[in-house]
């Protein structure tokens, strides 16, 4: 065999082995898979977690299921519990087959469209007529903040509403720091979903896209407790500079110091109110490094670049993963979160995994060193991609096509170079979202 075809033969094993990882953790982070772990039903008995629920001392038992796994997750808890238990389902993706005793919203990602608005009426409505012996189930999920929404300010119309998102989404800012706004903004979120349906029993069951030390940025935290404060988003606005962003309507808030204030742990109604984590980026994480494992491969994980530039992190990465490659080899480096990209006003089709892919691709051309990155919900950006996997040769392939990625990159148009050399994962929208995952191959 040639050297050209054993280099050529090593290209093509590091990919399929990335794809295998990734795969191997979507396969772990199956919603089913996950309710199964902390979900049952023993007599009239519903354990979630440690928690036990005699259904029937509640009236009535009412689930509201929201986010990217919207459906799955009302699903799999149906599978559980087969009568009893109806309620709302706002999910991204019309399902194929709807639950009979769910009202379902097809709201937008990432952006809101009128469905997220009558979604989040209906939400408040059923929430504000459940009587105090009640037992509301909180199924959430990453996407939830844009498919169910109530703007708190009157005077915002979907338009605001939506300019005011795509200003969050594009600025550059840790989801952190975007869903503390929008918590502010909201009559669902912060914590605002449980006071309306204060002093029921409330129990809310996460799949979270969130870093695990900041639950309550998940979905923009509508059951839970706020950490998060008026003066820190007036100090985040300034910091990314968003109120040029923002639609002309809002500005005079921020402007003004009109936000108004978020409900905080130690009140009243959270006194009812518990949580349980099913699902999180560790699980992925986890998975994908015992598959690398399994195949005998030394695995490092290292997650310190969550929320940093996508340059930064794929710069950090890279030269974590050379240096580990000096003292053992081969070696498979595991790093989950999610990396941010401040995505210019007029942009191409793309997405952070994939701009973050591309970038990479660049700094190893040449070398043997592959690197994937995708996210677990199937959906990169504005793409029909869930992310990319690319090599030491995706540079040379796509000059040699003429594409130009130094372009595509400043473009944010990463998606049609890569998916024109058949660098992209395309999977379709898993219903499930625990945040990102990148996986770094070195020999």
């Amino acid at each position: 065999m040639s050297p050209g075809a054993s280099e050529n033969s090593l290209v093509v094993q590091m990919r399929r082995h990335a794809r295998e990882y990734f795969e191997r953790a979507l396969a772990e982070c199956s919603i089913p898979r996950a309710f199964g772990r902390n979900i049952r039903l023993e007599g009239a008995h519903l354990r979630i977690g440690e928690s036990d629920y005699d259904l029937s001392a509640f009236s009535p038992v009412a689930v509201v299921s929201i986010g990217k796994a919207g459906h799955s997750m009302a699903e799999a808890l149906s599978n559980i519990v087969p009568t009893g238990i109806g309620g709302i389902v706002a999910c991204p993706a019309r399902s194929s087959v709807p639950l009979a005793e769910f009202r379902y919203f097809y709201g937008g990602h990432p952006l809101p469209n009128e469905d997220s608005l009558h979604a989040g009426d209906a939400i408040l409505d059923l929430l504000r007529a459940l009587p105090g012996g009640s037992l509301i189930v909180y199924l959430i999920s990453g996407g939830a903040s844009a498919v169910a929404e109530k703007s708190l300010l009157p005077d915002l119309t979907l338009s605001d509403i939506v300019g005011t998102y795509r200003g969050l989404v594009h600025s550059g800012a840790p989801i952190a720091e975007i869903n503390a706004i929008r918590k502010h903004l909201s009559a669902i979120k912060g914590g605002r979903m449980a006071q309306a349906a204060s002093p029921a029993m409330q129990v809310s069951v996460l799949v979270s896209d969130v870093p695990d030390n900041a639950l309550d940025a998940l979905a923009s935290g509508p059951t839970m407790p706020d950490r998060s404060t008026v003066s820190d988003c007036y100090s985040i606005a300034e910091r990314y500079r968003m109120l040029a962003r923002f639609p002309r309507r809002l500005r005079p808030i921020f402007e003004r110091h009109e936000l108004p204030e978020t409900p905080k742990a130690g009140e009243p109604v959270f006194c009812n109110s518990q949580y349980i984590t099913v699902l999180s980026n560790q699980t992925a994480v986890r998975a994908a490094a015992q598959r690398a494992t399994e195949a005998g491969f030394i695995v490092e994980v290292d997650d310190s670049c969550d929320d940093w530039d996508y340059q930064q992190a794929a710069d950090y990465l890279l030269a974590r993963l050379r240096t580990l490659r000096h003292s053992s080899s081969p070696v498979r480096l595991i790093s989950g979160g999610e990396v941010t990209v401040q995505v210019e006003e007029k942009s191409g089709v793309g997405g952070r995994n994939q701009q973050f892919a591309l970038y990479c691709a660049q700094k190893i051309a040449g070398e043997p060193i592959t690197v994937l990155s995708a996210g677990t919900d199937g959906i990169d950006g504005n793409s029909p991609a869930a992310g990319a996997v690319v090599d030491g040769t995706t540079a040379s392939r796509a000059k040699q096509r003429g594409l130009d990625p130094e372009t595509a990159l400043a473009r944010f148009d990463a998606f049609p170079l890569l998916d024109a050399i058949g660098d992209t994962i395309v999977t379709g929208p898993t219903g499930n979202n625990v945040r990102d995952l990148r996986i770094l191959l070195a020999y």
